[in-house]
């Protein structure tokens, strides 16, 4: 997320003839990605939060403009705004980390210093006005946009390699989900997936569950007791942490992508399955339905009932997923989630201009 606003803001800048600086916390000055903004526009600070505090508010009195990525930075905020009355701040709020009581600096910096908060779905601008009390004219919703570097298939066959890797064929039905497997962070639903494939195996013989990302010792063991449990040792296959070079060869081996999380905030991974012509399934509880444009780009269930998760993945697996239909939902992807109107949008917020 950070490197496309990124991105749309230095173009922004160059249009403009604004001057823009990226300062990102937890990555160095070798962690750029040039394709990006140029080295000159960007400062890593590797996790050295004082430095990142004091170049930020050392800087800040010729600054018009300050956009915080989080309200974990809402201090350097507040210590901004009482050098510099007339910069404006902006917050961008994602999902879990504002969807829940906050901390007096917090509390006090969206109700004093922030002047305009920048919601990644609905949901989050619902969630700043129930929470917070935030003023409805003061958020603004800003979806996320499709990596303007992402590979996007032209083709979508199924990448051989890949199947050689897991051992599928052309007959397997792959159910495919991308996400942290964190022991923090058990909402995002893939035991679910488990316990529906564990029921869908005598009608579906040949299916097969891909479930990749990064994992902790805690969780790989809870996941392994699962798939015990529940009878799934040939049907799940745990990838472990993927390349992004082969995120979207993921995507192309897959018929379905599934994700009955909880607490997204948007769900990126869920533009980039689209994206690459898979339907997908999420929960129906959280800023997912932004992804899926409320219903016309994928399912959304109620992620505690079985039966619906079950039926939902069934009616998919049921229906053939044409080459024809893979690039139906590209283009609708494409033509919702694309940088250009992303930057259209960014553009509007900063500039005081009503958002499409």
């Amino acid at each position: 997320m950070t490197r496309t606003l990124a991105h749309s803001l230095y173009h922004i800048a160059q249009k403009e003839g604004w001057d823009f600086r990226l300062f990102s916390l937890y990555d160095s000055r070798y962690d750029l990605m040039s394709q990006y903004l140029p080295s000159a526009n960007y400062y890593g600070f590797d996790n050295r939060r004082l430095g990142l505090a004091l170049k930020t508010i050392s800087t800040s009195r010729g600054t018009d403009l300050i956009i915080l990525n989080h309200i974990n930075l809402s201090l350097i905020g507040i210590a901004v705004k009482l050098i510099n009355p007339k910069c404006r701040i902006f917050l961008i709020a994602h999902g879990i980390e504002v969807w829940r009581p906050l901390n007096f600096i917090k509390r006090m910096f969206l109700k004093r210093y922030c002047d305009k908060i920048i919601c990644v779905s609905n949901f989050t601008k619902e969630q700043m006005i129930r929470w917070h009390g935030s003023n409805p004219e003061q958020c603004f919703i800003l979806n996320n946009a499709l990596d303007p570097f992402i590979k996007l298939p032209d083709t979508f066959e199924k990448p051989e390699y890949l199947m050689n890797r897991y051992g599928l064929n052309s007959s397997n039905k792959v159910i495919f989900t991308l996400t942290r497997l964190a022991s923090s962070e058990q909402y995002k639903g893939y035991e679910q997936v488990i316990k529906v494939v564990s029921r869908l195996k005598q009608t579906f013989p040949n299916i097969k569950y891909v479930l990749s990302g990064q994992y902790d010792a805690k969780e790989e063991s809870r996941i392994g007791h699962l798939i015990d449990n529940y009878g799934v040792k040939d049907e799940v296959i745990l990838t472990g942490f993927l390349n992004e070079n082969e995120i979207t060869d993921h995507f192309l081996l897959s018929d379905l992508f599934v994700l009955p999380s909880k607490k997204e905030g948007f769900g990126i991974v869920f533009i980039e399955a689209i994206a690459c012509g898979l339907p997908v399934i999420c929960g129906d509880a959280d800023g997912s339905r932004d992804a899926i444009i409320n219903g016309e780009l994928g399912t959304a269930i109620n992620v505690d009932d079985l039966d619906e998760l079950e039926k939902a993945i069934v009616t998919y697996l049921n229906s053939t997923l044409t080459i024809e239909k893979r690039h139906q939902s590209q283009h609708a992807c494409l033509l919702h989630f694309n940088e250009e109107s992303y930057r259209s949008n960014l553009q509007k917020i900063i500039s005081h201009e009503s958002v499409a």
